[in-house]
């Protein structure tokens, strides 16, 4: 039961502190995370919980958030960004004299949600990479050339397996542009939606 208060307390900090983010979908794309994760693996444990809710929280920083820009590559960036964000909730954890067990466990999630590696991590990687079609994504073709946005699409469909990518297919965008894109990119990856 006091462990319980203490994660309660936990992921309140998390969603205080995304809140703050000066991206709009930030704090929407958390909540989503958790929602795809539960969908994928209803029984999915306090860690994977808590990593879902602030594997992106770093991006609440400001001007202290890694930036691509001071990155060699992509995947550079994002493995710098998820070893902050994983930083971060373990800090948050650690306030609360979390044991130290489920700390590292958040934070080995955290730190691998961009690449997976294991069942677990692979878990929250797809249910990130869900939420970002269903959540960011219109936001992200908003901010950022066609040609840029299909490149981040396409690095995104290539960290999921067919089925889940047939689930991001099933999402319709407010824009025909965004829709077209897409519809292309399902073409490319050969996904039926029958």
């Amino acid at each position: 039961m006091v462990e319980q208060l203490y994660i309660k307390k936990i992921e309140d900090v998390i969603i205080k502190q995304i809140a703050k983010s000066e991206i709009p979908e930030d704090f929407v794309h958390s909540k989503d995370t958790v929602k795809w994760l539960l969908k994928i693996k209803p029984d999915a444990d306090v860690a994977l919980k808590i990593a879902a809710l602030g594997h992106d929280i770093e991006g609440s920083l400001g001007h202290k958030k890694v930036k691509r820009e001071d990155c060699k590559s992509y995947d550079e960036f994002k493995k710098a960004h998820a070893l902050n964000s994983a930083r971060i909730i373990a800090g948050i954890m650690k306030k609360f004299n979390t044991n130290q067990e489920l700390i590292d466990d958040v934070y080995n999630l955290i730190d691998n949600h961009e690449t997976g590696g294991d069942k677990r991590s692979d878990i929250l990687k797809y249910a990130d990479s869900i939420s970002f079609f269903n959540v960011n994504l219109p936001y992200y073709f908003e901010r950022n050339t066609e040609e840029e946005t299909r490149r981040r699409c396409i690095w995104g469909l290539e960290r999921l397996p067919k089925a889940l990518q047939k689930q991001v297919f099933d999402f319709e965008y407010d824009s025909k542009r965004l829709n077209s894109l897409m519809h292309s990119l399902r073409k490319k990856f050969k996904v039926d939606l029958s």
